[in-house]
């Protein structure tokens, strides 16, 4: 029997690999560090399928050191003191390279066992875990180890990893057969499989293992395969993508006009589409760009209702975002930081703003008084109330104004306390 398909096509080196170009991409610092050949002691967390285990085997191969996987799941002590017992032997003359899957199911007294040896060097440790390492990895390993941050994979990254695993599966299992995949069931593939690309080509293999030939023998993986496999009927997208995006700005505008139940009928609708990587970016949007100012405190909760949903994955997902929707749908309202911030790079874009003033420029080093950088600078917190008067903006726009309290409780209270010092 054949190894899964995501073993198959697994990358061998970095450049094959889809995603994560915050860390891997050309002169990132987890490419440095591979490249560079010195490993310390690091902690990979993030969603299952987004290239942990693949990364850590690309580093093993590049590294020279014998390579143990663990899987914290089913793994015990003894397995570690089996490891510890092959130090300094013949098979690990350069040393090992632990890489221990789902760390956090291991307790404090089995992370401990590691703790000697990843301190003289002996191990190097990767760790990888789904949940935040802060939260479930011991604080002395962590506190010796590098915690780089695993991103779901985008769409169109995904179906490069397909488009790669068919021509596998083309040139392999079905050689002799002719097949032909539609775009439209990598899209659907991609779209639906939350940024998990061993979810994706898991789905892959599944179509081609279940789809039928026609009359003239050959076989057609289409959209319907696909959707079949998924078990999603997604929301149906033109090639522009302005279904899309209709439903996002359907979904925005309904949480700005403060009505929950269309808010949430939107976000299901997103959700059931495989979209919650959209819906997520789109609260977080929503909640600077419409609540803002009027209730500065929604974007923390938001915050912390995305992250939640990010770790625990669909389904459970859906209760911390509709949760997040609801609150933005019913807090009061402000646009004020928005249109303060496109104002300033409305100026800043098209007209002539002038120079930073003398006495707000930089006077920290030598010379800087000569050149009269900061000399008239009046420091606010040695005046009543830390504030007085003076110049911030360049001469030409000194009477600009950007930002106009809104017509909200905390606004109109912040307005109020400022016109009262200013008047003094």
């Amino acid at each position: 029997m054949s190894s899964p398909l995501a073993d198959r096509i697994r990358p061998k080196n970095l450049d094959e690999v889809v995603g994560q170009e915050h860390l891997i991409g050309q002169g990132k610092i987890l490419r440095r560090i591979i490249e560079q050949g010195e490993v310390p002691n690091m902690v990979f967390y993030g969603p299952s399928g987004t290239g942990k285990t693949t990364i850590a085997n690309i580093i093993a191969q590049n590294t020279g050191k014998t390579l143990y996987k663990l899987n914290a799941t089913n793994a015990s002590v003894s397995d570690i003191k089996d490891i510890i017992a092959s130090l300094d032997t013949f098979i690990t003359t350069n040393g090992v390279l632990l890489y221990l899957d789902e760390i956090q199911h291991f307790n404090k007294k089995q992370q401990q066992s590691l703790l000697e040896f990843i301190e003289n060097g002996k191990i190097t440790l990767i760790a990888s875990t789904t949940e935040n390492p802060y939260f479930y990895v011991y604080s002395a390993v962590l506190s010796r180890s590098t915690v780089f941050e695993f991103l779901p994979i985008k769409e169109e990254e995904i179906i490069k990893a397909l488009k790669r695993a068919v021509k596998e599966l083309k040139n392999t299992d079905y050689k002799d057969i002719e097949i032909e995949v539609e775009d439209e069931a990598l899209e659907h593939i991609a779209y639906t499989s939350g940024g998990d690309v061993r979810k994706s080509l898991n789905a892959l293999e599944l179509c081609f293992l279940t789809a039928m030939p026609n009359k003239d023998g050959k076989i057609v993986i289409g959209e319907e395969n696909a959707v079949e496999t998924t078990g999603k009927n997604v929301l149906k997208y033109d090639k522009n993508g302005d279904g899309h995006f209709d439903v996002l700005s359907a979904f925005q505008k309904s949480v700005r006009g403060s009505d929950p139940d269309a808010a949430i009928y939107y976000l299901a609708k997103i959700l059931a589409a495989g979209d919650m990587l959209s819906a997520c970016r789109r609260i977080l949007v929503i909640a600077a760009e419409d609540i803002g100012l009027a209730y500065p405190g929604a974007i923390q909760v938001v915050k912390a209702c995305v992250d939640s949903a990010l770790q625990l994955g669909m389904p459970e997902a859906r209760i911390p975002l509709a949760e997040a929707v609801i609150l933005l749908a019913t807090s009061p309202k402000s646009n004020s930081a928005i249109n303060a911030i496109d104002a300033a790079m409305q100026d800043i874009e098209q007209i002539d703003t002038g120079t930073i003033p003398q006495h707000l420029k930089d006077s920290h080093y030598d010379g800087a008084k000569k050149m009269g950088h900061g000399v008239e600078y009046k420091y606010p917190h040695i005046f009543p109330n830390h504030y007085i008067e003076q110049q911030y903006l360049p001469d030409k726009i000194k009477d600009k104004k950007y930002y106009e309290y809104g017509a909200n409780k905390i606004e109109k209270a912040t307005k109020e306390y400022w016109d009262k010092i200013k008047e003094n």
